[in-house]
């Protein structure tokens, strides 16, 4: 005879996934989370996580892993991959308007240090920024690619959470979208000018 455990992990499927479901809810939606409220929340017994996860923290880990997955694919998805400076801008604007969408997922992915033990979050933070370098690789053919992504990275890092602390307001997406381009615009097109003796 089944017990109440393995029936749920059964009706799931996949107990990992479903698991991961409910604690993505729960952090959007604002609820405080244990693995136990987890289970809960997945319809599963209290000990059922520990199949996957250690502990809080590596739930947390799992999270951010595929918070950096889906931050990737709207970038991806966002149009085709930028081939001038002015390009740029756009890449910045779907990385803040993720932030905003997200903020309980990205202050998550990036309010805290990256746990270098889960593999997960380590090669999802590697490919976002090889993504990065192999858009600048693209618009800046020769440049330093990797140097030139980690500043772009954190242009539009920085203006997500001055958005999403409330340093910077915007009534609209528009209005972000016109403060990120502007930044990006500002940067790229700035000549920096030596100081007359």
């Amino acid at each position: 005879m089944a017990t109440p455990e393995t029936k749920q992990s059964y009706h799931h499927g996949d107990l990992r996934a479903a698991l991961l479901t409910s604690a993505m809810e729960m952090l959007e939606e604002g609820e405080p989370f244990s693995l136990r409220a987890v289970a809960r929340k997945a319809g599963v017994s209290p000990t059922a996580p520990y199949r996957h996860f250690e502990d809080r923290e590596a739930i947390e880990s799992a999270l951010a892993a595929q918070g950096l997955k889906d931050l990737m694919a709207d970038l991806t998805n966002a149009g085709a991959m930028p081939s001038k400076p002015d390009d740029l801008a756009d890449f910045g604007i779907t990385y803040v308007n993720f932030a905003l969408r997200r903020p309980a997922l990205f202050k998550l992915m990036f309010g805290q240090e990256c746990d270098v033990e889960n593999d997960q979050r380590v090669e999802a933070a590697a490919k976002l920024h090889d993504l990065l370098a192999s858009v600048m690789e693209n618009v800046f053919p020769g440049q330093d690619a990797h140097s030139l992504a980690s500043g772009g990275w954190a242009l539009a890092h920085g203006l997500a959470f001055l958005h999403l602390d409330g340093k910077m307001k915007a009534a609209t997406t528009d209005e972000v979208a016109a403060r990120v381009r502007a930044a990006f615009h500002a940067l790229l097109s700035a000549q920096i000018q030596p100081k007359a003796d």
